[in-house]
C-alpha cells in the first residue's frame, strides 16, 4: 500500500509567518512631502518607536491654516508651544477635524489632546493624552517616559462620533481638564473617563499634570485643528 507523506509544518515556520503578518498589519508611517514645522513658537517629537525606525520630526507636517492648525502625519507626533503651559485646575480643549476619514491609511488613526508634558524633546519627556477614533473610540495613554495604558488599547463610547464612510468628515471636540484628584477626558461634551491623579503621577507615569499643552496625532494621519484653548476650572 502506498503512503503519502505530508511534511509537517515547524514551529519555527509558524512562528515566523505570524512575525510577517505582524509586520504588514503595523503599517509603517509614510514621509510627508514638504514636512515640518512651518508654525511660529511651536516644537515636536515623535514617539521613540518611530524615531527606532528611522522616522524623523521632519516627515510629519504641521502648518497653519487661516486660525487652525493643520497636521499631517508620518511618523505618530506631538506637537507644542512652550508658551501654552497650565497648572492647578484647567480644561485644555479643542475640536479636531478629520476631512477625509482615514485618507492616509486603511484603519482608524487618533488625535487629540496633550497635557503635562514636561522634559520636552529629551528622552525623558512625560505626557497623557486623550486621542479619539473616527470609528467611535477614543484611548487615554501616557509616556513616562515609557508608555502607560489608562483605558487598554482603546474603547468605545457613544460620545465619540463615527464617520459616514473612508473619506468621509469627522470631528470630535476633545477636552481635557484636571480638577482636584481627578483627571478626565470629555469628547463632544460627554465625559468618556475620568482617572485619579495618583493613577496619573508617580514614577514611570507623569513628572506632574502642570506642564506644556498640546496636540498629538497618530501615525499616516491628517486632520485641521481649531479653538485649542485652556481655562481654569
Amino acid at each position: 500500500m502506498r503512503r503519502t507523506f505530508v511534511p509537517a509544518v515547524t514551529a519555527g515556520t509558524i512562528m515566523l509567518v505570524s512575525a510577517a503578518t505582524a509586520a504588514v498589519a503595523q503599517d509603517a508611517a509614510r514621509a510627508v512631502s514638504g514636512g515640518g514645522i512651518s508654525v511660529p513658537g511651536w516644537q515636536g517629537k515623535i514617539d521613540p518607536s518611530e524615531a527606532g525606525r528611522g522616522g524623523k520630526l521632519e516627515d510629519s507636517k504641521l502648518a497653519k491654516e487661516g486660525n487652525n492648525l493643520h497636521v499631517t502625519t508620518g511618523p505618530a507626533v506631538a506637537y507644542w508651544n512652550p508658551a501654552n503651559k497650565a497648572s492647578g485646575n484647567y480644561t485644555v480643549k479643542a475640536t479636531f477635524t478629520e476631512a477625509k476619514y482615514m485618507g492616509l491609511n486603511d484603519h482608524p488613526h487618533p488625535y487629540g489632546i496633550v497635557i503635562g508634558l514636561n522634559d520636552a524633546s529629551t528622552d525623558n519627556q512625560t505626557y497623557l493624552y486623550c486621542t479619539a477614533y473616527g470609528n467611535g473610540k477614543f484611548i487615554v495613554r501616557g509616556f513616562g517616559p515609557a508608555p502607560f495604558q489608562l483605558n487598554g488599547r482603546g474603547e468605545a463610547n457613544d460620545a465619540v462620533h463615527k464617520a459616514a464612510g473612508t473619506g468621509q468628515p469627522v470631528s470630535q471636540e476633545i477636552a481635557v481638564s484636571v480638577k482636584g484628584g481627578d483627571v478626565t477626558c470629555a469628547i463632544n461634551g460627554t465625559v468618556v473617563g475620568t482617572y485619579k491623579k495618583a493613577d496619573v503621577v508617580g514614577a514611570g507615569k507623569l513628572k506632574s499634570t502642570d506642564g506644556v499643552y498640546g496636540i498629538r496625532f497618530g501615525h499616516n494621519t491628517e486632520a485641521t485643528v481649531s479653538g485649542l484653548t485652556m481655562t481654569k476650572n
